[in-house]
């Protein structure tokens, strides 16, 4: 962690500031990620079906203030917009550590995923201002990689909390999250103004603006594009599988000790950091693409498969039985995501790419919002079989993508032999 800091010092200074901020902040995001869904079950007594709701309206608050903050980013300082959310995440993920009861988690959930989603919003405007397109792909990567590494390390820590297994550690730990959390939130105050947005221009004195349509087809009019995007946002409740439904598995339904839930955490983390680059190369070619994405299905299915097995044996098997789940999982969701990333820009309109974006973005928010329920009456209530009916929904999610794209790849492949016979 002290190399990579030392490597950020040489690169340009709105990249180190959103780097180093984003490495202590994701610390506190590790640990509230490893051990907040036990701390509702087994600290706050909350049921799975609790739970799964107070997540899912969290998701839906998070797909509204998404679109604001992106509006807000544009009208207002984006760096101001990030540092206010991001402070009111910090003292939401503080205030973790005095739920009592259901809608008090309820509110604190909503304020937090308000208050990130805004933020995020903000932060990504502040990329797409500071850096060309060249050097916004390497500072991207870069965000990715560092997000990563200080979940990982947060992962670690939770795992102290999940070792401990007492109500009390569970509040001490998320309370020093959130704090750490602002600590490094602090550290947005310092980014130069050029990452806001340039001031509107003032028209002159009794001329009428008139707003310019923006050309190319809405994203809303293409059948195609919002098949993939509800697709894709069907196969993101993948996520919540590793965020929602392992934790609850692992500690209500198998042998295996509670702090395994951390390591499975790294697991995942570790090779997402290692793979995520390799495995993404190519998926601007439509055909690999969705056949990336239909391998991601597979192994998705199988997970699922392998993490019920871990609810019939006994602890030391379940622990090897999870890590190897976990591992299948990571693969199933690098080659959904690198598939998923070629799809949504090569079936996008080029005049319209924002809202394209906007649209399979949003797709995803969808998915995150419904997963902990679909996940509820699946796995959590019907075990072995539930998890069954689970992997199946998420494979037929990534067959329907392959199909889309292998319907869609002829075009571009007949559009690349033109212009090579051209050039």
């Amino acid at each position: 962690m002290t190399s990579m800091l030392q490597r950020l010092r040489d690169v340009d200074p709105v990249l180190r500031i959103l780097a180093t901020t984003t490495l202590v902040a994701t610390l506190g995001r590790g640990v509230f990620a490893t051990i907040t869904v036990l701390f509702l079950g087994f600290a706050v007594h909350l049921t799975p079906g609790q739970i799964a709701f107070i997540l899912g309206a969290g998701a839906v608050v998070a797909i509204g203030c998404t679109l604001a903050g992106g509006h807000l980013a544009d009208r207002v300082s984006a760096r101001r917009l990030a540092l206010v959310a991001m402070i009111v995440t910090s003292l939401s993920l503080t205030a973790y550590s005095l739920i009592g009861d259901f809608w008090s988690a309820l509110v604190i959930v909503a304020v937090q995923e308000a208050a990130i989603s805004v933020g995020q919003s903000a932060r990504s405007a502040i990329i797409g201002r500071a850096f060309g397109a060249e050097s916004r792909v390497r500072a991207r990567a870069i965000l990715r990689t560092v997000t990563n590494v200080g979940i990982a390390v947060g992962s670690g820590l939770g795992g102290i909390a999940l070792a401990l297994d007492t109500a009390t550690a569970y509040r001490i730990a998320l309370a020093i999250a959130g704090g750490v959390f602002l600590l490094a939130q602090l550290n947005l105050a310092r980014l130069p103004a050029r990452v806001d947005a340039p001031p509107a221009p003032t028209a002159e004195p009794g001329v009428r603006r008139v707003r310019t349509p923006r050309p190319g087809r809405s994203p809303w009019r293409d059948p195609r594009y919002l098949a993939l995007s509800a697709l894709s946002g069907l196969f993101a409740v993948q996520f919540a599988v590793g965020e929602f439904g392992v934790p609850l598995w692992v500690a209500r339904d198998t042998a295996a000790p509670r702090p395994v839930i951390s390591a499975l955490l790294i697991v995942n983390t570790v090779l997402v950091i290692v793979f995520m680059v390799p495995l993404s190369r190519g998926t601007h070619r439509i055909r690999t693409a969705g056949r990336l994405t239909v391998v991601a299905g597979l192994l998705m299915a199988a997970a699922c498969a392998i993490y019920a097995v871990a609810g019939a044996v006994p602890a030391l098997a379940a622990v090897v039985v999870l890590v190897a789940a976990a591992a299948v999982h990571a693969f199933a969701e690098i080659l959904s995501q690198a598939g998923g990333w070629g799809l949504s820009f090569e079936l996008a309109d080029p005049d319209r790419m924002g809202a394209y974006q906007g649209v399979f973005g949003t797709a995803y928010a969808v998915g995150a919002a419904v997963g902990p329920a679909l996940i509820t009456l699946t796995a959590i209530q019907h075990g072995g079989a539930g998890w069954a009916a689970l992997g199946g929904i998420l494979l037929a999610a990534a067959l329907g993508i392959g199909l889309i794209a292998r319907r869609a790849a002829p075009a571009q492949e007949a559009a690349s032999e033109a212009s090579a016979r051209m050039g």
